[in-house]
């Protein structure tokens, strides 16, 4: 029978030497690498079994192999160990005012406008700074696991707590056609649009990309796929290569850089939909750090042609 377990069945120290022994594959290794004796390690992997309600090794093979739910916490006591670590250096570093290290993700569809001063920004606040660019849902799966710090982009977090937000603009999503082609006013001209020349989507692995298919389903529009792209600059080439049209917003068109003489960018006929950029980060864990990025963030997203 499973002992009840507390609220935190386990300390850092228990994780530690769970670790230990994860590494080395054996209790008695264990205890000389961290300088404990062997009944000790016992005693600790036992204690934490018994209060998980899980056996975390299987002993009749050698050296010890973790079981299904060893794995999974070796995988979480990593992380938390490794947090851990940083809490000293850290707390030592806020006495010359700057931070260790800040790890910041920019969707993809940001990061022209944005990486150059963002690093300026964040290099007078801390000693390493790590930016990394993707899709808003790898972002947000980082900062959940603390691999990020915060994150800048589609905002689809909205059910977690423990997290602060500060909004940065709303950009309205817009048709992108190639030069020569006749604007569609209504949604049945955009059918028949449709219907006579590919849709170049973003990838369904994007918030972007199923906000936009979300959109079309609310019309009844039920468009062939052709070609997806994970990047503006895939979507926003095509069209200007004359491959399709596109729904996309003005900072994605930015982020491609194509000459804009190749493609016309117009309003959607019919409801209009936005998308709203977001700046998102554990709740605070960084000081003022947050809203003084949004506020840099925002000015640089405005004077760029974005909404606030």
């Amino acid at each position: 029978m499973r002992e009840s377990s507390p609220t935190l069945p386990f300390d850092l120290r228990s994780l530690e030497i769970f670790l230990a022994v994860c590494e080395t594959g054996a209790m008695s290794s264990a205890a000389r690498a961290l300088g404990l004796t062997q009944p000790a390690v016992s005693l600790a992997i036992g204690d934490l079994e018994r209060k998980l309600g899980f056996e975390l090794f299987d002993r009749t093979v050698r050296p010890l192999a973790v079981t299904v739910a060893g794995g999974l916490l070796r995988q979480r006591a990593g992380a938390l160990i490794a947090e851990a670590r940083q809490i000293g250096p850290l707390l030592r570093e806020t006495e010359h005012g700057k931070l260790p290290l800040i790890r910041v993700g920019i969707v993809d569809s940001l990061s022209r406008v944005l990486t150059t001063p963002l690093s300026s920004f964040l290099g007078s606040r801390a000693d390493e700074v790590s930016i990394l660019l993707g899709l808003t849902a790898s972002h947000a799966s980082d900062l959940l696991t603390r691999r990020l710090d915060l994150f800048l982009g589609v905002d689809d977090l909205e059910d977690w707590a423990g997290l602060e937000r500060w909004q940065l603009v709303k950009e309205p999503y817009i048709l992108l056609l190639p030069e020569g082609i006749e604007t569609p006013r209504t949604v049945g001209a955009l059918k028949k649009l449709a219907q006579s020349l590919p849709m170049i989507r973003f990838s369904s692995r994007s918030q972007t990309g199923l906000e936009i298919e979300a959109h079309l389903r609310r019309l009844g529009l039920s468009v062939p796929r052709s070609f997806e792209f994970d990047t503006p600059y895939g979507v926003t080439s095509m069209v200007a290569a004359g491959s399709g049209f596109a729904i996309t917003t003005p900072l994605c068109i930015e982020e491609a850089a194509v000459p804009k003489a190749r493609f016309v960018a117009v309003p959607l006929p019919g409801p209009q939909i936005s998308r709203k950029l977001t700046l998102v980060a554990r709740h605070r864990e960084l000081g003022r750090l947050p809203r003084e990025l949004g506020e840099m963030v925002r000015g640089l997203l405005v004077a760029a042609g974005a909404q606030q």
